[in-house]
């Protein structure tokens, strides 16, 4: 079993990233999408309704996750690739949002952690 990254899609793809994917609901600006190499999973990130509803304020960060886990129990589907890409090596789960602490990517690894383990 591999183990789970986060990263900025900003960032450059590195050798031990694994299998690479995409987990923003909107494609993140000024990302060509043949440069990105990753798999973009839109299913896996919040809805549009609760990515609105949180609008980045710290202070719904809380009921966020709780939101975002129970949509997630909803359809696992949408994160089963990764599950699957992880029994095979190493997975990077990429992200725009500028808040580098609270967003959906590190909270799909904290749930997929507890879901996979």
């Amino acid at each position: 079993m591999g183990r789970i990254a986060v990263k900025r899609v900003y960032e450059p793809a590195a050798r031990g990233d694994g299998a690479r994917f995409l987990v923003d609901r909107m494609w993140p600006r000024g990302v060509k999408k043949e440069a990105l190499q990753a798999v973009w999973l839109k299913d896996a990130a919040p809805s549009t309704a609760l990515r609105k509803w949180f609008g980045h304020d710290p202070a719904r960060w809380d009921g966020f996750c709780k939101r975002y886990f129970a949509e997630l129990d909803a359809n696992p589907e949408a994160w089963r690739p990764i599950g699957d890409a992880l029994k095979r090596g190493n997975v990077t789960l990429l992200y725009a949002a500028r808040d580098t602490e609270r967003n959906n990517a590190i909270e799909l690894k904290a749930y997929l952690t507890t879901k996979i383990a």
